[in-house]
C-alpha cells in the first residue's frame, strides 16, 4: 500500500514513511492509494471473530509489508485490549461506549496503535523522534498515555489554556518522563496551525525528526475504523444496518467510519453531529465550505473551526456533493440543547451522556424522528466524568469517579506557558534539540 498527498505535489510513500512524516512535504494529508475491500465472508460472519482477529485483518492491507504480520497482530491486540460495548439506551438508540480505555476516551485506539507502530519503526534508530501534537481535549491525554516511556520518542503536546476540562488537563500535564505539555494562550485552531507550521519549517526539520500524532497522521486516523466493525458485531438486526451519529470536531473519527463503509461495512446513514462550530453541517446544507473561527463550548473537544480531516471525506467521494449528502447529514447543536439532552436522557432512561455524546444523541434523535422506522447508535466518545460540572448540574447528582480518574486527583500539573505564535514554539523546540 502506498499513500499519496492530497495536495498532489509530493512523492508517494509507504505506511512507514507516512507515519514517520505525519504530513507530506507539500503540506498535504496522506491518503491510501486505494481503499481495501473487506472480505464479504468476514462481514457475513463477523460475530465469529475476536476483536484482535478482526482488527488485524482490517489493518493488514493498510500497513502492507512495513510491519511483520506477527508484530502487527501484537500491536492490534494491545490497541484493542479493552471493551467497546454497544449499550441500549431506548428501543431506537444505542450507545457505543468508546471510553473504556486507559484515558477514558475514543482516542485511546488511535494513540495506542500509532505509538506502537512508531516504537516498531524507531527500533535501532540513533536519532529520537519528536511527536508534535495539538489537542482540543482528549487527544493529548491519549497520546501522552500511549507514548509514555516509549524508547526513542519524545512527545510535545500543545493545548489551549482554559479550554480543556480539569481531568483532560491532568491527563496530559502529569505524565513527566518523555511527555511535555505546552499551554497555549489561544484556541485549538491556533495550536493546530502552529503544529502544521512546525512541520513545514526547514530549520526545525533539519534539527529535529518531527512527526504528528493528530488524526492527520495515518497511523492515528486509520485504526479508528476498527470500533465501527466492533459495533456492527454487536448490532442485532443485521438486515437493517444502523444510522451512526458521530460527535465531530476535526472529522477524523467520522472519516474513519466512512472509510469502513467504503470498505464494505453495512451502515444506513452517517450523522455529523457538531456543536456551534459547524462549518461542515453548513457545507452539507449549502454546498459551500467555509472554515470559521473556533467558538468555545461545553463540548470542547469539538471546538474546531477548520477541521483538517474534512478534505479526506471529500477525497473518499471524489468531492461529489450529491453522494456525500446522500450518505451524511449534518446537525448543529447548541450548549443549551446539549445540557437539556443530558438531563432528558438521564431522567427518561437513567443513562448518562457526556456533552459530546449528548450532541450526537440529539442529532440522531432528530434524524430518527424525520425517518420513522430506522434505528441507530451514537458514539459516546468520552466518559462523563471528564466534564463533571456540566454533567452533574444536568443530572442533579455527583458522578461516580472511575479508578483511572481517581489516580489523577492530587497530582501536580506541569506545563510550559506559550504564546499563540509559531516563532515562540519554534524557539522552544530549537532549544530542546
Amino acid at each position: 500500500m502506498q499513500y499519496y498527498s492530497l495536495n498532489q505535489q509530493a512523492p508517494n510513500v509507504s505506511f512507514r514513511e507516512a507515519t514517520l512524516l505525519g504530513q507530506a512535504p507539500d503540506k498535504g494529508l496522506y491518503f491510501p492509494e486505494y481503499i481495501p475491500k473487506a472480505d464479504p465472508s468476514l462481514i457475513a460472519h463477523i460475530g465469529q471473530y475476536t476483536k484482535e482477529e478482526l482488527g488485524f485483518r482490517i489493518m493488514l492491507p493498510y500497513v502492507g509489508n512495513t510491519i511483520a504480520e506477527e508484530a502487527l497482530y501484537q500491536i492490534v491486540s494491545e490497541t484493542v485490549n479493552f471493551d467497546f460495548p454497544l449499550v441500549p439506551v431506548n428501543d431506537a438508540i444505542a450507545s457505543l461506549e468508546l471510553f473504556h480505555g486507559p484515558t477514558l476516551a475514543f482516542k485511546d485506539v488511535g494513540a495506542r496503535f500509532m505509538s506502537r507502530c512508531l516504537g516498531y519503526f524507531s527500533r535501532g534508530q540513533s536519532a529520537k523522534v519528536t511527536v508534535l501534537v495539538a489537542t482540543s481535549g482528549d487527544t493529548g491525554g491519549a497520546v501522552a498515555n500511549g507514548f509514555l516511556g516509549v524508547e526513542g520518542v519524545d512527545v510535545v503536546i500543545l493545548y489551549p489554556s482554559g479550554k480543556v476540562s480539569p481531568v483532560q488537563e491532568l491527563q496530559l500535564t502529569t505524565c513527566g518522563q518523555n511527555i511535555t505539555a505546552l499551554e497555549v494562550d489561544g484556541t485549538f485552531d491556533d495550536c493546530q496551525a502552529m503544529v502544521k507550521s512546525a512541520f513545514m519549517d526547514p530549520d526545525l526539520n533539519l534539527q529535529l525528526k518531527l512527526t504528528s500524532a493528530n488524526s492527520i497522521n495515518v497511523a492515528r486516523w486509520l485504526p479508528q475504523q476498527l470500533y465501527y466493525f466492533f459495533a456492527y458485531q454487536q448490532w442485532e438486526d443485521k438486515e437493517h444496518p444502523p444510522v451512526i451519529a458521530v460527535p465531530s470536531g476535526n472529522f477524523g473519527n467520522i472519516c474513519a467510519g466512512l472509510l469502513a463503509y467504503v470498505s464494505g461495512l453495512p451502515v444506513a446513514h452517517f450523522i455529523a453531529a457538531c456543536n456551534v462550530n459547524d462549518a461542515v453541517p453548513d457545507y452539507l446544507r449549502t454546498g459551500h465550505y467555509q472554515p470559521k473561527e473556533a467558538v468555545a463550548t461545553i463540548s470542547n473537544a469539538m471546538d474546531v473551526g477548520s477541521p483538517s480531516n474534512f478534505i479526506r471525506v471529500m477525497e473518499l467521494f471524489q468531492k461529489n456533493y450529491a453522494t456525500i449528502t446522500r450518505l451524511i447529514s449534518g446537525y448543529t447543536v447548541t450548549d443549551e440543547v446539549t445540557r437539556a439532552t443530558i438531563k432528558k436522557v438521564y431522567d427518561s432512561f437513567h443513562y448518562i451522556l457526556d456533552p459530546h455524546g449528548a450532541v450526537g444523541y440529539h442529532a440522531l434523535e432528530t434524524y430518527l424522528l424525520e425517518h420513522p422506522g430506522q434505528k441507530g447508535m451514537v458514539l459516546e466518545t468520552a466518559h462523563p466524568v471528564k466534564f463533571p460540572d456540566t454533567v452533574e448540574s444536568a443530572i442533579g447528582k455527583p458522578l461516580e469517579m472511575p479508578a483511572a480518574a481517581k489516580l489523577l486527583l492530587g497530582k501536580q500539573k506541569h506545563s510550559i506557558q506559550l504564546r499563540a505564535d509559531f516563532e515562540h514554539l519554534k524557539s522552544y523546540l530549537m532549544s530542546r534539540s
